[in-house]
């Protein structure tokens, strides 16, 4: 296929006729030049904004002398006009994320602006206000899932500012278009620290303790980077993760995490200035809208419905698990002493992965790096399909090369209905990391929505699912760690919403107008089933001999589970917390920096206090570059929903077939299908007949009640 986003000029002389502005169906991402974006939206914004103008004279004429208005004359053309630029929008975020470049990156960001402009446009148009309110008190007969989207539209439209006069939302709008720009800033600091720190290795000296598979990972990026016959490390986690496991430098070691910990801190790429900003702004923004701080504005629209409850599962789950990783720090310390090594008197967070995956070993006689053979992509794949199967009666077929791609990597699959045969929904997976022009982590985010087009035709959800694990290397294929396997059923789960919806209103399909805190509940609980024998033992199959990963080594993965629990239950409460109080308690004017905030923070909620290097905040960009601001608690609150979900199937049986097909059909037909449609607590108690409890996940961390 061509390379997409060349910077090549199009030919087309109507900006309406390039594919960026297709508007409906799958974008043809090869046809998609980086100069359209820069031709495209603005001619796309000057038609929308021209349509919403007629659509607010339609509505003001109507509320001044015609009958009350119905849903097909206010929510309907509102959904298709939004949707066009979503659609347009949505392709050029997304390849600036799996295939950035330069000049993708600075036309994204010279429309950017214009975007979110035409979008403080729509949300704080009086007209459009008032039609919804007369809606709302209209009489007209609204549907729950019309209600609860109307209630929710309203909401955003006074978050958006829609209340504000004058000067107080001239400030608003141009505080909203900084807050984008400099979120956009703020990732691609990232990214372009991520990607211009590397470490040559000459020798073997340098690799002692390594696995092949990450050796052969480095020799590649050494010779890709000019260096033959070398090894590269850098910063992206297929190869930082195993080299901090494995390492037995603790000079490489140190280097490698200072440095990991450091991004984005110094130079030109210091995001320091960019975290008082934003936080700065946003505090504004709250107090324009009349709340007190950034948090209350976040949780407006979440389950949770205050920081102080909050603040109440996050100490819960520190007091649970702080001393369970004291206890664990301790035994770490003693494992080093064994093997007389003498950082065992101060051990540093560069000897926490090395001494950890030490004592997993001897604890469990695990190697994880062992495993990676038994868990090859396409096998891993057949066997979250067939679970799915399973589960959800459904059938998931790979696609036979119709459909567009932004990479050879990347694969397309069709997702039916196994009874009837029905076509449900479809699916690209981009799955291997790519540094220099794809992003890390991994996500899942919409190609396409379910939803009736002006036509009167279905338009079937289609999710993107992007991992970043490690590709195949050197004739073999992608081997998988098992992190990377329960990031894939991860990431599947928030798939599984978005396609296996069958409302029909866009606005409530899938995961729109899921409050954020119950988001990831399908994800986490797809997580689960790694560890189920049908499931792990069915796709754990050695990439060269078809055998099935043997029952010792299925046996210690189980007794593993919770191994450093402690430890991680509580890392992920020192980033929520941070999060919530930089969003909560600091100002300008508190007296403290961020940074010294969290410092403090970290007193309660490490066991290792961070290192005078440690710059975490500049490289945290689920709340500064993403939409996690003060919502990553939301992992933690999910959590609890998804532990609470899987235990109804321990309850009745995993080794009961006919009754964990029973409630895999539950799951579908309520969490998986109702979305936004209803309340996070009425679809919870629909599947699990009574409201959430936080037992499973104290068991399932592994961790005692306090």
């Amino acid at each position: 296929m061509g390379t997409p986003l060349s910077t090549s000029s199009t030919s087309a002389n109507d900006p309406g006729a390039l594919p960026l502005l297709a508007g409906r169906g799958l974008p043809d991402f090869a046809a998609i030049t980086t100069d359209q974006v820069e031709q495209a939206i603005p001619h796309l914004l000057a038609e929308l904004n021209g349509e919403l103008t007629e659509l607010e004279t339609r509505l003001d004429a109507r509320l001044a002398d015609g009958p009350p208005l119905g849903w097909a004359e206010v929510m309907d053309p509102l959904q298709h006009l939004g949707e066009r630029l979503r659609w347009s929008w949505r392709v050029v975020s997304h390849l600036n994320g799996v295939c950035n470049t330069p000049e993708l990156r600075t036309a994204h960001q010279q429309q950017q602006g214009n975007v979110v402009a035409f979008g403080n446009r729509a949300g704080q148009s009086r007209s459009l206000y008032r039609a919804l309110q007369a809606l709302d008190q209209g009489g007209s007969a609204l549907d729950a899932t019309q209600r609860r989207i109307l209630q929710a539209e309203l909401r955003d439209m006074q978050l958006r500012g829609v209340g504000l006069e004058g000067e107080q939302q001239l400030a608003f709008n141009a505080t909203t278009q900084h807050l984008a720009e400099l979120a956009t800033t703020f990732g691609n600091h990232v990214l372009d620290a991520t990607n211009s720190w590397s470490l040559t290795l000459g020798s073997e000296a340098e690799l002692a303790g390594l696995p092949p598979s990450l050796k052969e990972l480095l020799a590649e990026a050494a010779t890709a980077a000019g260096e033959p016959g070398k090894w590269r490390m850098g910063l992206d986690m297929p190869r930082v993760a195993p080299f901090l496991k494995y390492s037995e430098r603790r000079d490489l070691r140190e280097r490698v995490y200072k440095a990991q910990v450091s991004r984005a801190s110094s130079g030109e790429l210091d995001n320091l200035p960019l975290i008082e900003t934003i936080l700065s702004l946003r505090l504004q923004q709250a107090q324009r809208l009349g709340y007190g701080h950034w948090a209350e504005v976040s949780l407006a629209a979440k389950m949770a419905d205050s920081v102080a409850s909050v603040e109440q599962l996050l100490e819960e789950l520190r007091c649970a698990a702080l001393p369970v990783a004291l206890t664990e720090l301790e035994a770490l310390r003693s494992c080093a002493r064994r093997h007389g090594a003498p950082e065992a008197a101060d051990l540093k967070p560069w000897d926490v992965s090395y001494w950890a995956e030490r004592l997993r070993q001897e604890s469990f006689e695990l190697d994880s790096e062992a495993l990676r053979p038994y868990f090859p992509l396409d096998s891993v794949l057949q066997g979250l399909f067939s679970l799915c199967g399973r589960l959800f009666n459904i059938t998931i077929v790979a696609d036979t090369g119709s459909a567009p791609l932004w990479h050879p990597d990347v694969q397309h699959f069709h997702v039916f209905d196994a009874s009837s045969g029905e076509a449900l929904a479809a699916f690209y997976l981009d799955p291997f990391s790519r540094p220099g022009s794809k992003r890390g982590g991994a996500w899942m985010d919409e190609c396409l929505g379910r939803s009736i087009n002006k036509a009167g035709e279905p338009v079937l959800p289609v999710a993107y699912l992007i991992c970043n694990q490690s590709p195949p290397v050197a004739g073999t294929p992608s081997l998988m760690t098992f992190e990377e396997v329960e990031t894939l059923f991860h990431e599947f789960g928030h798939g599984l919403q978005h396609m296996l919806t069958t409302v029909e209103r866009p606005q409530a399909a899938g995961i729109n107008n899921v409050e954020w805190d119950a988001v990831e509940l399908p994800s986490q609980f797809m997580e689960n089933w790694c560890y189920e024998r049908g499931t792990l033992m069915g796709m754990a199959k050695h990439w060269q001999s078809g055998e099935s990963l043997p029952e010792a080594e299925y046996q210690k993965l189980l007794a593993a589970r919770t191994f450093m629990g402690g430890s991680a239950t509580l890392r992920q409460v020192h980033f929520a917390l941070t999060d919530l109080r930089l969003h909560s308690a600091w100002s300008p004017s508190c007296g403290q920096s961020p940074d010294q905030m969290r410092r403090e923070i970290a007193q309660t909620t490490t066991a290792l206090e961070p290192i005078a290097e440690d710059a975490f905040l500049c490289a945290f960009s689920h709340i500064f570059a993403g939409g996690y601001s003060a919502g990553y608690y939301s992992y933690k609150w999910a959590e609890v929903l998804s532990a609470d979900a899987f235990s109804a199937f321990e309850e009745a049986g995993l080794d009961q077939e006919d009754a964990v097909v029973t409630m895999g059909r539950r799951f579908r037909d309520t969490v998986l299908s109702w979305g936004g449609s209803r309340s996070p607590a009425e679809v919870f108690e629909a599947f699990r007949g009574r409201q959430p409890s936080s037992e499973a996940l104290i068991r399932h961390s592994g961790l005692a009640v306090a």
